[in-house]
């Protein structure tokens, strides 16, 4: 049952943090003895102690669940804790979808794909090769004719996936494989396709792009950043500018002219963010001829790290906001400066995850006594509003870890990237409570004009689909929410990575010493290391623990500190940021990102 599978699983768990907690007790200055290098057979031990939670509880929560007081006591035999390989073992020449695995469920509709779409366009490419180039180019205009005289573009699929096939293989040196066909027919079909990484995925969305730009409906081909889309643009767009098929780019800082000109074009790549606020603007728009985005109806889209825009930030809402007076300014400044004389835990209580506070009736009086008045909570002299925004301001938002000032302003920090994010204010009067704070002018209040969902704006296409790495563990909300089905294409060669199983700790500081101490393997051994962390915060602590590791270098000296990079976008970083991802790869480099740091660095 559930429940006692889940006993069993913390069982483990505890035997798990026990071991590591004795192997990282006194870890610090003081604890050289356990901070220097481990011996082989201390390594392995280590390793041992490690209990991997390999076995999915899917099959535990099918099953029927007990009483909440059923008995969770078990032998220690009782639960198969194997360490398997997550990847796939295909034997050298041989097709991976036709291997048992792909058999099963989404497989066979990579199986049907197999003989319908792959061995047809296999058997045209000698056909070709012989032709032209000026005969190639040549073949978009008779696709354009068929399709006026009432064919489809199932019709021409295979024909047109050859053509891209050859054109890419001329302008670029790069030929499609079979499995990236697949995955082009799937994103044609309106799926899901979930490619490893380093599979391609930017090649294979040439393929469906292309075929329904026949129509001149207009295909947005959405990726996660300026950078890019620029690139795919410019890159992928030399496939399709040999054939005969306008291309264009989105970029932020375009006038409403070129994006015009952009989204008219055959195929416009375009981040997820430009084309919500481009719609939303558009719905704002008094006269037809401010229309950017919505010339034309939303065709078929193509969005790379679709679980991350669809899901991830499905809900998000963009929102244009108007900026409006400030007519209490005075009370924010002087609820700043009782703030200040408050005291953490006597006068106001904070939790810090859930980013509240409260005040204490100590509190509440010391502040009526500073502001003379009887009652902070008066209808006619509602102070307690501007008091708790000032605490929450004290408290909860720091200075150069939440935001920054600059030129005057309160800059807000993604707290995941570190990254500032200009433009941006908390609502609720937050962001003006926290200007009080800092003495910088305080701006109005801003009101929402317009906003829109990333789950509402995507619906708004004919045909949507998607392609990224990881899409099977949401396949259910990818259909429940936008009926998008997910199909996982194999690999074009067997994969010769090892995926580790998942190592569970019950404490994050066990878990950090545990990454410190095989960071220090890797780099023992000379192997370059790149660490990717949720957040700022975490980033750092990984970082401060590698400045005060204690461990023995080859050659039998003792040293304190494991020299790495740290990334994680802050200012300090940021100039430097394209050097350290150039640097990564290099022997004995140990590199501490965050999970955004880095992408677009163009390296």
């Amino acid at each position: 049952t559930t429940t006692t599978i889940m006993s069993r699983v913390l069982t483990n768990l505890r035997v798990c943090a026990h071991t590591r907690a004795r192997s990282h007790r006194g870890h610090g200055a003081a604890a050289s003895s356990s901070m220097t290098r481990n011996s082989p057979r201390r390594r392995s031990a280590k390793q041992q102690s490690k209990i991997v939670i390999e076995r999915q509880l899917s099959t535990a929560r099918a099953s029927s669940v007990t009483d909440a007081h059923a008995s969770t006591s078990f032998d220690d035999d009782e639960i198969e804790l194997v360490a398997s390989e997550t990847s796939t073992s295909l034997s050298a020449g041989r097709k991976p979808w036709k291997d048992g695995e792909w058999l099963r469920g989404d497989a066979r509709q990579v199986a049907e794909l197999e003989a319908s779409v792959v061995a047809p366009v296999n058997a045209l490419e000698p056909k070709m090769l012989a032709l032209s180039d000026e005969e190639l180019r040549m073949k978009t205009d008779e696709f354009r004719a068929r399709l006026k005289n009432g064919e489809t573009l199932d019709d021409i699929l295979v024909e047109a996936f050859a053509v891209v096939r050859e054109a890419s293989r001329r302008e670029l040196g790069l030929r499609h494989f079979d499995v990236q066909l697949i995955g082009g027919a799937l994103l044609h079909r309106g799926w899901v396709a979930e490619m490893r990484t380093g599979e391609g995925k930017t090649l294979v969305a040439t393929l469906p792009a292309y075929l329904n730009a026949l129509e001149g409906k207009g295909v947005h081909v959405v990726t996660v950043n300026d950078y890019l889309a620029e690139r795919d643009a410019t890159e992928m767009g030399r496939i399709h500018r040999f054939l005969g098929v306008t291309v264009g780019v989105i970029q932020s800082a375009m006038d409403s002219i070129d994006r015009q000109l952009a989204y008219a074009c055959d195929i416009t790549y375009v981040t997820n963010t430009e084309v919500g606020f481009d719609y939303l603007r558009d719905n704002m728009a008094m006269d037809a001829e401010e229309l950017v985005v919505l010339t034309r109806p939303f065709n078929f889209a193509i969005v790379d790290e679709v679980d991350s825009v669809l899901i991830d930030e499905g809900r998000n809402p963009l929102l244009i906001t108007g900026s409006g007076g400030v007519s209490d300014e005075d009370r924010y400044v002087a609820a700043s400066k009782v703030a200040q004389q408050l005291k953490p835990g006597r006068d106001y209580k904070v939790i810090l995850k859930e980013k509240t506070a409260e005040l204490t009736e100590e509190g509440m009086e010391l502040a009526e006594r500073i502001l003379k008045v009887k009652d902070l909570w008066d209808t006619r002299e509602p102070w307690g509003k501007y008091i708790l925004l000032a605490v929450k301001a004290k408290a909860l938002f720091i200075k150069d870890v939440d935001y920054i000032v600059r030129d005057g302003q309160v800059i807000i920090v993604d707290p995941s990237t570190g990254r500032v994010q200009m433009n941006r204010r908390w609502n609720d009067n937050l962001h003006q409570a926290v200007e009080a704070k800092e003495g910088v002018e305080i701006q109005g209040e801003n009101s929402i004009i317009a906003s829109i969902s990333y789950q509402c704006l995507f619906k708004l296409y004919q045909k949507l689909s998607g392609m990224t790495g990881t899409a099977s563990t949401e396949s259910e909300e990818f259909f429940s929410t936008y009926e998008l089905r997910v199909a996982r294409v194999p690999t074009n060669k067997p994969n010769l990575r090892v995926d580790a199983p998942t190592a569970l700790f019950l404490t994050a500081e066990a878990r950090w010493y545990a990454v410190a101490d095989f960071i220090e393997s890797c780099h023992y051994d000379g192997r370059p290391v790149l660490v990717g962390t949720t957040s700022v915060e975490n980033s750092e602590r990984l970082s401060a623990i590698l400045d005060n590791y204690l461990w023995t270098t080859p050659d039998g000296r003792k040293m304190r500190g494991i020299p790495h990079e740290l990334l994680n976008a802050r200012p300090q970083y940021a100039a430097r940021e394209a050097n350290i991802i150039a640097q990564a790869g290099r022997q004995y480099a140990v590199t501490i990102a965050t999970n955004m740091a880095g992408r677009g660095a163009g390296t």
